[in-house]
């Protein structure tokens, strides 16, 4: 099979074949049907998480099971899933004690591998995936069934961007309705949690971007107002439209340490401030200690939105056949593995909300590229 390979931090990924070892007691072996590009792939390649090399990136998923190994019973051969990173032994303190997004069990393949190149290297998995590949071994924990007539490439996006930025806002926070809500950045997870805070009925939902483009998508996610962080003065104009006291809630989904400087002016007395957005492994913020304490504002991460996979992935998409979550507007181009790096380029410079990574299934023959590299797939429709 082939795998988009990071050697070397900050430059192209090689597209290469590789070898797959089976799948082992609890593991499932997923053929990918779609891997979105995610802003924590791009981390990792650029070296900001840095970790050995060599490593496979990618990790927002959707594929069909191909083999199963002993003792899985979460999926079987044939079923249709989302691959996420999150897994869970559902036996720790964390998953026992609700939060199984948490999970502090350490898993064989993490020390182990699967992976190795022609020359007998060993390819690390990164982000507990690894992909940016044809194929995936994860633990049976990581992956969701969803229905045979579910777009794949869609369902791809249930794996990381919808789950953490709508979770943000349900899981975590529990925004209630009528309660303010600025989101911080509309990029994939941005807009994301628009989309949760519209669920969640909250009024207003404030987006706060740079960029026109995204400001306007993000109103058609749900925002009611969308302000330009460049133009604006950003804290008189969140007071203004909160009533004079700021947002009950401020979500920061960059990965950006002035950014959480920033949202501590942008919420209320009490107000909470929700990071999702993942930084740099070294980032550091100065934080007002003095001014946290009188107000009694929070301060609060969010990993993966909180989310428990098996619960939330089928309740956002029951949202999503009612018309209620937006999903087919996420994808803004389908790029081959081939040109992985061109997807990859393009996300970095902020074009699109999500590239995606599309691949050929065995029984069907690869066609030109068209639509910006798109090929058919079993499940996915242009």
């Amino acid at each position: 099979m082939k795998a988009a390979v990071c050697y070397e931090f900050g430059q192209p990924l090689v597209v290469e074949e590789v070898h797959l070892d089976p799948p082992q007691r609890g593991e499932v072996k997923v053929r990918l049907a779609a891997t979105a590009i995610c802003h924590s792939d791009i981390h990792l390649i650029r070296g900001e998480w840095a970790r050995d090399l060599p490593v496979v990136a990618g990790h927002e998923a959707a594929g069909v099971i191909e083999e199963a190994g002993q003792g899985v019973t979460l999926a079987a051969p044939g079923d249709p899933v989302v691959v996420s990173l999150l897994r869970s032994c559902g036996r720790c303190f964390f998953c026992t004690g609700g939060s199984p997004h948490l999970c502090e069990t350490q898993f064989p393949y993490d020390t182990e591998g699967r992976l190795r190149n022609l020359r007998g290297e060993p390819l690390r998995h990164g982000l507990r995936t690894a992909a940016f590949a044809e194929c995936v071994i994860v633990h049976e924990s990581q992956v969701v069934p969803v229905p045979a007539d579910l777009p794949l490439d869609r369902a791809a996006l249930l794996a990381c961007g919808v789950i953490t930025g709508v979770g943000a806002v349900i899981n975590t926070a529990k925004v209630e309705p009528s309660q303010s809500v600025v989101v911080i950045g509309t990029g994939g997870v941005g807009l994301n949690a628009v989309q949760g805070a519209a669920l969640s009925g909250a009024s207003p939902i404030i987006a706060v971007d740079v960029a026109e483009a995204r400001l306007g998508a993000a109103r058609a996610f749900g925002a009611t107002h969308a302000l330009n962080a460049r133009r604006e003065d950003l804290a008189a104009a969140v007071k203004d439209l909160t009533w004079g006291r700021g947002a009950d809630y401020a979500f920061v989904t960059v990965g950006n340490p002035a950014a959480v400087e920033q949202s501590l002016r942008l919420v209320r007395t009490e107000g909470t401030v929700v990071i999702v957005g993942m930084p740099a492994a070294t980032a550091t913020a100065a934080l007002p200690v003095r001014r946290l304490a009188v107000l009694g504002q929070r301060i609060v991460g969010s990993m993966m939105g909180s989310t428990r996979l098996r619960i939330d992935v089928p309740r956002l998409l029951a949202l999503y056949r009612q018309g209620r979550l937006k999903l087919d507007e996420m994808i803004s181009a389908r790029y081959p593995l081939e040109r992985i790096n061109e997807a990859i380029e393009a996300t970095e410079r902020g074009e699109g909300l999500r590239n995606m990574i599309v691949f050929a299934t065995p029984d069907e023959e690869r066609a030109p590229a068209r639509d910006e590299g798109w090929v058919p797939m079993r499940g996915v429709r242009p």
